[in-house]
């Protein structure tokens, strides 16, 4: 979602004056004539993971990633997380997890994924002013792998079927939605699930990169292990989002920023 809203206003202002730089778990874009500076903070679980000294990995449900201390002052937050809670055996991220200075090697993913939109929730309680900044939830990005019966490769239109519904557990869905509902601090729920979950020809396929480099022509011929369906094309499905965040900008349903 950074990157297409990133490449929208740099086809807005004059080239000299935009300055975009990336890294692996930062981002930003910067509008030198117009004081816009456009942030993305690589937070998977939007909770702390900490590597120790042996490389063990503690997903620590009750604190925030240490920069979250950069995120205040900002006029707009778009917050999201999702797929990566869902994944187990060698895809999974975390060791341990931590819960009240606890540690254990795992728990029910709703149950961690909980414990953690709560801790996100009251950070933004306790640290966000609404009425200077307009705090985002952006819901589930849907894949459409092989096993999901909607593969992406080699398709080139939507699913037409309005009853199809995608794999990713309505529940842990529903404790977003729980969660935003309970907050002090209003919270716009960005939800671009259902809009995308038909978009199984938007996905960057075979024509997906790893590591900086596009696929080989070999790896091409192998889209069963190399065809990426949950990454999406730009220009492509994630502007559409970007339309949404704007229009709720303007419309007025969040804090007078524009």
């Amino acid at each position: 979602m950074w990157e297409s809203l990133a490449c929208m206003l740099y086809s807005s202002v004059r080239r000299k004056r935009a300055d975009v730089k990336f890294g692996s778990d930062y981002k930003v874009f910067r509008a030198l004539d117009y004081d816009c500076l456009v942030e993305f903070f690589w937070s998977a679980f939007l909770v702390e993971l900490k590597e120790r000294e042996d490389h063990a990995k503690i997903l620590r449900l009750d604190k925030l990633p240490g920069e979250g201390r950069r995120w205040l002052g900002a006029d707009v937050m778009v917050f999201n997380t999702g797929h990566w809670w869902t994944h187990r055996g060698k895809m999974r991220a975390w060791n341990y997890l931590e819960r009240s200075e606890q540690l254990m090697e795992d728990m029910e993913a709703e149950e961690a994924f909980q414990r953690a939109l709560r801790t996100w929730a009251q950070w933004v309680d306790r640290n966000v002013d609404p009425g200077r900044t307009a705090v985002f939830f952006r819901s589930i990005s849907p894949e459409h792998k092989r096993e999901n019966l909607h593969w992406c490769y080699n398709q080139t239109h939507p699913i037409t079927n309005e009853t199809y519904l995608q794999w990713f557990p309505r529940s842990m869905v529903s404790l977003v939605e729980t969660t935003i509902r309970k907050m002090r601090t209003p919270v716009t729920y960005l939800n671009i699930t259902r809009l995308s979950e038909y978009r199984r020809d938007a996905h960057t396929s075979i024509y997906t990169s790893r590591q900086g480099k596009l696929l080989t022509a070999e790896q091409r011929k192998e889209p069963a292990r190399h065809a990426d369906c949950s990454h999406w094309c730009l220009p492509g499905l994630p502007d559409t989002w970007n339309v949404l965040l704007f229009a709720s900008l303007l419309m007025g349903t969040t804090p007078s920023i524009v």
